[in-house]
């Protein structure tokens, strides 16, 4: 499969990923004197704890709801939050898209069995970090959805299918396999969303040429 990337105006360094070959739960980052970014699950001097494992923020009981909502309306009913948060954070929109497709298949309701709230599926410890207050608010689960994927974007370089791995994953597991985790459940989620992204920006552009045809 061929890598994709996402291009951003935003300049960031240059990122190196170390797996140490004694693996611990948490992920430390460190900066070299170049510039470089550097990921390990080792301590190293001067590092510093980039992700904590707090396996304690992923137990808890939840009532699983799966999607309902089988309103063709559902699909254009959060344009305009898509479309302002894929512009601030930018993202692709049809990224975004893909993104809730296969999340949620756009069903602000919906609640997974880890508890993965909302449009985008925002677990409790990822809602917190981007300060996602109430996950079952469309606009802002779309909005913290979003600024996930620019920090993931980030995070690996402008990679697409790395940042599409990492939103299912997390960005520790990324790291510590220097690479799309070995996880059915990953591989098929990044194939997924690929595939829808490429059905939404090949409607864009038929979309775009229609309008600029005589």
């Amino acid at each position: 499969m061929p890598r994709r990337s996402l291009v951003s105006t935003t300049a960031f360094a240059a990122l190196t990923v170390v797996v140490a070959t004694t693996a611990s739960a948490d992920i430390f980052s460190y900066t070299d004197g170049d510039g470089v970014v550097h990921f390990s699950t080792r301590r190293t001097p001067g590092a510093k704890v980039y992700i904590k494992d707090d396996k304690s923020k992923l137990r808890g009981s939840f009532n699983p709801v799966m999607p309902s909502d089988s309103s063709p309306e559902r699909f254009t009913r959060y344009d305009d939050a898509i479309r302002e948060a894929a512009t601030l954070y930018q993202i692709p929109t049809e990224l975004v898209r893909a993104i809730i497709k296969v999340e949620s298949d756009y069903d602000p309701r919906a609640v997974s069995i880890a508890g993965a709230r909302g449009l985008m599926q925002m677990i409790p410890a990822t809602s917190e970090r981007m300060q996602v207050r109430d996950a079952f608010d469309p606009r802002e689960n779309i909005f913290g959805g979003v600024r996930y994927l620019r920090v993931l974007a980030n995070t690996f370089n402008g990679d697409l299918q790395l940042t599409i791995a990492g939103y299912n994953a997390g960005e520790g597991a990324v790291i510590r396999y220097g690479g799309i985790p070995p996880y059915d459940e990953t591989r098929m989620y990044v194939s997924k969303v690929l595939g829808y992204y490429q059905q939404y920006r090949a409607l864009s552009d038929a979309t775009a040429a229609s309008m600029t045809s005589p």
